[in-house]
């Protein structure tokens, strides 16, 4: 294959983060795997792969969700397949934060909060700034300091914080994050 497509990953699938995703995607000219939305993740991190590859174009934005499945869940196992495939390259992730019991972190390079303000701290579920430097609490964020994502930015739940990135508003939150990876990444 000649140019790799390139990927951004969103620790987050159910309908609102779904809807957001699609908006965003469609006010940056990127191309969103809706069917990669679900809770859990419905599909294999191989069917990923080749609807990533079937884009008539890129960046693809994928979506990935455990539902709470404690460590290595369906969302992340997917996700590690699309980030060892070896005609994807991936541009950075969105680690969404969430509630999750089983208490799973990942490092982040900084967070967007829920008013669009970029902070060195995680952010909570709502979106509001937390007490930990560089590190963000999830469900599907397990495997995200396992593998190399250029850029990791930490936001809150996709579509609500608190109706702040909702649809209705043109999801401003997970547009901004998706724009900031993409002028961060390589031309």
């Amino acid at each position: 294959m000649g140019t790799k497509k390139r990927v951004i990953l969103i620790t987050d699938g159910d309908t609102a983060a779904r809807m957001a995703v699609e908006r965003a995607s469609k006010k940056l000219h990127c191309f969103c795997i809706s069917k990669s939305g679900g809770n859990p993740s419905p599909l294999t991190g191989e069917a990923l792969v080749d609807l990533v590859l079937e884009c008539p174009g890129d960046p693809v934005i994928v979506l990935f969700d455990d539902c709470g499945y404690p460590e290595e869940g369906p969302g992340e196992k997917a996700l590690l397949t699309i980030c060892q495939h070896p005609d994807l390259t991936i541009l950075g992730a969105i680690a969404v934060a969430s509630q999750s019991y089983s208490h799973e972190w990942a490092k982040v390079n900084f967070s967007i909060d829920r008013n669009g303000e970029l902070t060195e701290y995680g952010v909570d579920k709502d979106g509001i700034v937390d007490t930990e430097i560089g590190r963000i609490r999830g469900d599907t964020v397990y495997v995200l300091d396992q593998v190399d994502i250029p850029i990791v930015i930490g936001v809150g739940d996709l579509g609500k914080m608190g109706g702040r990135d909702s649809i209705d508003k043109g999801a401003p939150i997970t547009t901004q994050a998706i724009k900031t990876i993409l002028e961060r990444s390589d031309p």
